[in-house]
């Protein structure tokens, strides 16, 4: 974990300079994001930052995933087949 210095100063811990091929010298950008803040790199790709692109891409994320889950179904449980009964969850821990 990295601290900010009494200049406002923060260390980028080194994997990630290796990771992300910063070098010193190199500008970063930040952005505040909610409750978090994203700190872009240099030429990493930039966001989406417009509401109709990132709908399109959840979309196409909706898309892929309904497809994988098209080739691989979920197999269906039917009661007695789990080796346990609804019941048995309303009685766990009380005395009989």
């Amino acid at each position: 974990m990295s601290k900010v210095t009494s200049k406002l100063q923060v260390t980028l811990p080194k994997a990630l300079a290796d990771r992300y091929r910063i070098r010193p010298g190199d500008e970063i950008q930040w952005e505040p994001a909610g409750d978090v803040i994203r700190v872009l790199v240099p030429g990493a790709a930039p966001a989406a930052a417009d509401r109709e692109q990132r709908l399109r891409n959840f979309e196409a994320a909706l898309r892929r995933q309904a497809e994988r889950e098209a080739r691989a179904p979920r197999p269906r449980i039917v009661d007695g087949d789990r080796g346990w009964t609804r019941e048995d969850l309303y009685d766990r821990g009380r005395p009989r």
